[in-house]
């Protein structure tokens, strides 16, 4: 459990909170655009009547009090590994927490990649749906204006991806002021509708959701998958607690999101008591004529800041796949000094940039996109969940397990009941996330799969190093000056690039370093426990370097700290650095050779050709490296 924020003064808290505001808040902020008006759609069959609006208005207020208030904002924040939050930081701290049986660990690593991999789809709809339904709010003031739907919104998603290179942290100053503006429009336009019609706040009473089950349970449970529209962005609340921090989130959903949403979806409920025709354009409605169209500008402007809680989520969600060998090297930029969870990652954001716009242009209105809405966030809902039921272990404390395993089962029952009532929505569109979900699984499957056989295809039969280094120091080969760094992914061999130097080189550097990196599961290692400085012989050296899954490795400052700690001096401007650079080409099938397809070995070439370069991962400068090529079989 995270202190992190704790002790802050209220001015970087109240700074914290209106940049998390324009970051977190964005998704749900814009689901009252659509989702009230989609429970009365008419493929669901279910008909406005006072009964079915006061039963859904039920439904939804306990829907944002329960899975949103309770689960992510009280609970969930709470259920930090160190300061990170999501699916993979909760799969982490899983496996740190069970009994490393084989059998566990496959499945919380399944269940923490799956629901990674659903949320990258769930990354590609938001941006669609929400910028789609704002602006197709064009149509209330003229039904001439739907031609400019589809340009309008390609513009706005390109200039929404463009300025994520500034990062979450300036975004979120500059978007959130309009959020702000956004959710007191939001209370201001509920407040009209409810005095409308104040009846409409009995829907307060858990009872009328009860009612509305009783009187007519198909429709109501087949309504769910319209409700859960009202619940999407909490994964992300979740996913984006590293950048902000636990308190900030809280206070901005308590202070302001939650009221803001319960008074609109209240003023829209009571609109369509008073007109059952409105339900279709309930939303736009509630504004009187002559700001409708500052609204529709507004709702625009909300609907792109919708889309940033997902995308920082999804660049927190990458950074930690990265880091936890799920995912290639990527290029990440640190956008802010003094928060370290603020980062970019282009590839990634051009990427779903791309499938963002292939959707829009695939499903072209809001309406066709909704039905896959929704689907991909259930899915996360429950392997979350499913996850923290031992991530949350309390060794020491069986009284408190068991608390908190009764709240899970409560809360994966919620969740169990909001998936399976958007299971009739995969044919109408449900299968897009999904698609994207299984296509994320299979590649990060097969980095992981490929990285693990190639370690040991380059590391069978290596030449033990405790063994190599006495031979050396018992038969030294012709010495040079200078020091040389060896980059291995194994601590207890001789590196290939090595042998292969003294081989053809026949020399020697009269100092050599064996560098190892590698990542834990926990987001940040102690500046203590981060190294581990060994002096093999009187020129040999050896350093393991052990990073968290939220940090990224630079050989220079563990140089420094080798330096500085262990007395290893090595002079820059006579280090090299000695890397392996593999070329893989596909053997024959043997009973060795199982692991992986064909296909798997291709689509594993092509990501392991295309990953950032390891001196620019690991900040290595470039003058100062030398690799050797060698062949791998697979």
């Amino acid at each position: 459990m995270s202190a992190q924020h704790s002790q802050q003064d209220p001015k970087k808290i109240a700074g914290l909170t209106l940049a998390a505001l324009g970051v977190v808040y964005g998704d749900i902020g814009t689901s009252p655009l659509y989702a009230f008006a989609e429970c009365f759609s008419p493929h669901h069959g279910l008909t406005p009547t006072p009964a079915n609006v006061l039963g859904i208005l039920s439904l939804i207020t306990w829907a944002l009090l329960f899975v949103i208030s309770f689960k992510y904002v009280l609970f969930m924040l709470r259920a930090d590994n160190n300061g990170e939050g999501g699916i993979l930081a909760l799969m982490a701290l899983a496996l740190r927490n069970s009994q490393r049986k084989r059998g566990q660990f496959s499945i919380f690593i399944l269940l923490g990649i799956a629901g990674a991999a659903l949320f990258y789809g769930d990354g590609v709809l938001t941006p669609a749906v929400s910028v789609l339904s704002a602006v197709e709010g064009l149509k209330v003031l003229d039904p001439a204006f739907e031609r400019f739907v589809l340009p309008l919104t390609v513009i706005i998603i390109i200039g929404l991806f463009a300025v994520q290179r500034h990062g979450t942290g300036g975004v979120g100053k500059f978007f959130g002021p309009i959020v702000v503006l956004w959710f007191l429009s939001l209370a201001v336009l509920g407040i009209g509708g409810i005095l409308r019609d104040p009846t409409v706040l009995k829907a307060l009473s858990p009872v009328y959701a009860y009612e509305f089950f009783a009187a007519q349970p198909m429709l109501a449970f087949l309504s769910l998958g319209a409700v859960v529209l009202v619940v999407t962005g909490g994964e992300a609340i979740y996913a984006d607690m590293g950048h902000f921090g636990r308190l900030p989130i809280q206070i901005g959903w308590f202070g302001l999101v939650l009221p803001g949403l319960l008074l609109n979806y209240y003023g829209q409920g009571a609109l369509v008591l008073h007109d059952h025709a409105n339900v279709s354009q309930a939303f736009f409605l509630l504004a009187p004529k002559v700001l409708v169209l500052p609204l529709v500008i507004l709702a625009t402007a909300a609907t792109a800041i919708a889309s940033q809680a997902l995308i920082s989520g999804v660049f927190s969600i990458t950074r930690q796949a990265i880091q936890l060998g799920y995912m290639p090297r990527m290029e990440i930029d640190h956008t802010s000094e003094r928060e370290i969870g603020q980062i970019y990652i282009p590839f990634v954001n051009w990427a779903l940039c791309i499938a963002v716009l292939l959707l829009v242009f695939s499903f072209k209105t809001s309406a066709a996109i909704l039905p896959a809405y929704g689907f991909a966030i259930c899915g996360i809902m429950i392997m979350t969940t499913a996850t923290a039921f031992v991530a949350l272990k309390q060794p020491n404390n069986p009284g408190r397990t068991r608390l908190i395993r009764g709240l899970l089962v409560c809360f994966i029952i919620v969740d169990i009941a909001l998936l399976a009532a958007n299971v009739p929505k995969i044919p109408t569109g449900g299968w897009f996330p999904l698609a994207i979900g299984l296509i994320m699984l299979g590649m990060m499957f097969t980095w992981k799969r490929g990285r693990r056989q190639l370690f040991h295809r380059i590391h069978d039969g290596e030449l033990p190093l405790e063994l190599f280094v006495q031979s050396i120091e018992a038969n030294p080969p012709h010495r040079v000056e200078g020091t040389a760094i060896f980059m291995t992914g194994s601590a207890n061999t001789t590196p290939h690039a090595l042998l292969h130097n003294l081989k053809h080189n026949k020399v020697l550097h009269e100092q050599v370093v064996f560098l190892t990196i590698s990542a834990t599961d926990i987001p940040r290692v102690p500046d203590k426990q981060k190294l581990k400085v060994t002096r093999l012989s009187p020129s040999f050296w050896q350093i393991e370097a052990t990073y968290g899954f939220v940090e990224e490795p630079s050989v220079p400052e563990i140089l420094a700290a080798a330096e500085r700690d262990h007395g290893l001096v090595c002079d820059e401007m006579t280090t090299s650095y000695f890397l392996s650079r593999e070329t893989i080409i596909c053997g024959a099938r043997t009973a060795e050779r199982d692991d992986m397809s064909w296909a798997q070995i291709k689509v594993f070439t092509w990501m392991q050709r295309n990953a950032q370069r390891p001196t620019d991962f690991f900040k290595i400068p470039a003058n100062r490296v030398v690799e050797m090529g060698t062949q791998v079989e697979m």
